[in-house]
């Protein structure tokens, strides 16, 4: 049988986890290896050098370099506080001194004799990496951080915006073909992921971030929307760092697009449960996927074990990436042998899938991909 692997997003309600929590720049791994974790818990720390800022010393005293540096009233390694008197001229008969006060808090790194500037270093500024997931840690990683591991459910969406955060899933809508609106969002959804269906409003966007909503997971979103949301138009880089108040995934793609049944179903039965979310996305080569996470000892038996499928077969569900059926979820139906020509004069492998609406289609392999159990 032929086969070819795709890979795919992943909808699964039981399935290991392991993300990567790498600092900047070298610091403090604060866990040891098996240690819990909680998304807020502090697995490393660094500090990022303060900026340099100079103080033009002989400028503002009016005489030479090299007097400005003896009048300096402080030397390299100092500290050195915003408005501190560090310079003073003797005047004429005590009379009509010049004085200099800081600019800036920090540290004094260099005193120039050449030039009668004084060089500040401002304080350093504190980066906390956090663990993201409930889970263990599996790995350390000495000065730079560490692997944090959970099991649990996952579910990666096609398209995001906005950071890391946490909630506890309210799913808004009746089904996965409602388009979640702002009467849904209640006053008590601050701190909660509210799962639309078919799409979400910009009001509805404004009322999940005027209650606290921590972030949105919907089938799709209209391009005005989102742009009339973040205020500018997006570019094609990776995602993830907006400065906007809730997170939002997309699953399915552009417009109001009815969420995949199964991803919907899984997002129900998860209801109430306490979950991660990050709407981190590149398309291009390293491919990041926005995603929803929720940590589980084991999964509910409500919840159908599912499997992986990592190669394309008779009846492996697929989602095709490219129009015209951009977004459309089916199951390969046949995967014929010979090449087949397509408008742009390829000659290139192809599936036959049936959509979920029935409709048979035939697309080039290439243009999609598998829904990983």
């Amino acid at each position: 049988m032929a086969s070819a692997y795709t890979p795919g997003l992943t909808v699964s309600a039981d399935i290991v986890v392991r993300k990567t929590r790498r600092l900047p720049i070298k610091g403090e791994v604060l866990v040891r290896e098996g240690d819990p974790t909680e998304p807020d818990t502090v697995v490393a720390q660094a500090k990022l050098p303060g900026i340099l800022q100079t103080i033009k010393l002989a400028e503002k005293l009016g005489v030479e370099p090299k007097e400005a540096v003896a009048l300096f009233r402080l030397k390299p390694g100092d500290p050195i506080e915003k408005g501190q008197l560090i310079a003073e001229t003797k005047g004429f008969f005590g009379l009509f001194k010049a004085q200099v006060q800081a600019d800036y808090t920090g540290t004094v790194e260099q005193v120039s004799e050449l030039t009668g500037h004084v060089l500040v270093r401002e304080p350093p500024t504190p980066v906390n990496l956090t663990a993201y997931l409930k889970g263990r840690i599996a790995e350390v990683l000495p000065e730079e951080g560490a692997v944090v591991e959970t099991r649990g459910a996952m579910v990666q969406g096609i398209f995001g915006v906005g950071g890391e955060r946490s909630g506890r899933i309210r799913v808004a809508v009746a089904s996965n073909q409602d388009t979640l609106e702002a009467p849904h969002i209640r006053d008590d959804d601050a701190g909660a992921l509210l799962v639309g269906g078919s799409g979400v409003t910009f009001e509805a966007l404004q009322r999940a971030s005027e209650v606290g909503a921590a972030g949105v997971v919907v089938g799709g979103i209209r391009d005005s929307d989102l742009v009339r949301f973040l205020g500018y138009d997006i570019g094609v880089a990776i995602t993830g760092q907006e400065a906007i108040p809730i997170t939002i995934v997309v699953t399915e793609g552009f417009g109001f697009l009815a969420m995949a049944e199964r991803t919907f179903a899984l997002l129900r039965r998860l209801e109430g449960r306490q979950a991660s979310i990050n709407g981190a996305t590149q398309i291009r080569a390293g491919v990041i996927r926005p995603e929803v996470i929720v940590p589980m000892d084991a999964p509910p038996s409500d919840l159908p074990a599912d499997g992986q499928a990592m190669s394309l077969e008779i009846g492996t569900p697929i989602r095709v990436i490219r129009e015209p059926y951009f977004g459309r979820i089916g199951r390969v139906t046949e995967l014929p042998h010979q090449l087949v020509e397509v408008d742009s004069g390829t000659l290139v492998r192809v599936l036959k899938a049936r959509l979920e609406d029935g409709q048979e289609v035939l697309v080039p392999r290439a243009n999609v991909e598998i829904l990983a159990g």
